[in-house]
């Protein structure tokens, strides 16, 4: 992240229950990987999830594509997904080898659009993967309902959402597997990292031989003398004791956290209330972690005079999310500008503010300053 940013996008919040931790890890000189913290880390996931079962992986992108491969998606087989999304939603899709379809999200929750989703299933669908977008949940119950009536599994991407609810039930806790990110921008962050829940045995089985090659000891390679099997091919997917220490400690602050995010978004909900934007809400039973802060402008041409007004005052945005069907990569594949124009104008129009949990008022009054005075 740029020196030349006077507000970055997020700070990772730290304390020295966090240093500590990683400190005691690294003093043991020995059991870096496959030792209890990871145990204990995917325990605790698990329990926030209300799921049985927990995996730990290096990053959500390999925990993703690990369940795919866990539930035999491949080649010929389809996956809807949305455009509106970080590019790895519908990159896994791709890399098990079946094809992405891309599916319309709605304009409440930036969720996908269970109206369009229906309408985009045929006879070779196995799987959709709604995203939870920003810290809230999407319209989940009736994307299960629509994937149940057609025998179609829901693999959730809750990269963005730990510790959301919808409906009384934690985000994560809805289709056959979810996926979490902890990234560095994320609610627990560990710098890069990720975790697969399920209540399901048999992916649980088949996630953990996929993220250490295959192998059939889980943890224990360079704590017994014994030689293990390779029963099947796998990665190298692992989460090292050192990040799961990290990730325990900052799961230990995840309703401080929260709540913190919040405060900031109420601050910006009273400066913003007045302007020609729309603030982020959650729709009806969800709640709102606040993992990004996303306005939506009446048209492109303010969204822009904004965003150039911020990067003169050096303060950094996002646009979450550039739609992924318009890239470089998925256009080669006969995608274009036009097939989903409610994700267009939305991706068009919106744009991501900074937020992070001490983030002080006055630097949240700066970004609201340097909008005014765009618009």
């Amino acid at each position: 992240m740029s020196d030349d940013w006077r507000i970055p996008l997020y700070r990772i919040y730290y304390d020295n229950e966090d240093i500590e931790a990683v400190s005691n890890v690294i003093r043991r000189g020995m059991y870096w990987t496959g030792g209890s913290s990871v145990k204990a880390f995917e325990n605790e996931v698990a329990l926030k999830a209300n799921r049985q079962y927990a995996s730990a992986f290096n990053s959500g992108t390999s925990g993703q594509l690990a369940i795919l491969n866990a539930l035999k998606i491949k080649h010929g087989d389809s996956v809807i997904v949305p455009s509106f999304t970080f590019i790895s939603t519908c990159n896994t899709v791709v890399h098990a080898g079946a094809k992405p379809i891309f599916a319309e999200i709605e304009e409440e929750s930036f969720g996908l659009d269970p109206v369009d989703v229906e309408r985009k299933i045929t006879p070779d669908t196995k799987a959709i993967i709604p995203v939870h977008y920003g810290g809230a949940s999407c319209k989940i119950d009736e994307i299960i309902k629509i994937a149940d009536a057609h025998d179609i599994l829901v693999i959730e991407d809750a990269a963005e959402s730990l510790g959301t609810y919808y409906k009384g039930k934690p985000v994560g806790s809805f289709g056959i597997a979810a996926m979490f990110s902890f990234c560095g921008n994320k609610v627990v962050t560990t710098g890069e990292g990720g975790m697969v829940v399920t209540d399901d045995e048999n992916i649980m089985e088949a996630l953990n031989l996929l993220r250490s090659h295959g192998r059939t000891d889980q943890g224990g390679y360079f704590s017994s003398s014994e030689s293990f099997d390779y029963i099947t091919l796998g990665h190298n997917w692992r989460m090292s004791e050192i990040t799961a220490e990290l990730g325990r400690s900052q799961l230990k602050k995840l309703a401080l956290l929260i709540q913190k995010r919040q405060e900031v978004a109420r601050i910006y909900d009273e400066l913003l209330a007045d302007m020609p934007i729309t603030c982020p809400k959650s729709i009806d039973g969800s709640t709102h972690i606040f993992q990004m802060y996303t306005i939506r402008f009446q048209n492109n041409i303010t969204r822009e005079a904004a965003r150039k007004r911020l990067t003169h005052d050096r303060i950094l945005t996002k646009i979450y999310f550039d739609p992924a069907h318009l890239t470089s990569f998925y256009s080669d594949l006969g995608f274009k500008r036009g097939d989903l124009p409610i994700t267009e104008e939305i991706a068009d129009t919106v744009l991501t503010l900074p937020l992070y949990p001490d983030m002080p008022s006055e630097e949240v009054e700066s970004v609201c300053k340097s909008i005014r005075a765009a618009l």
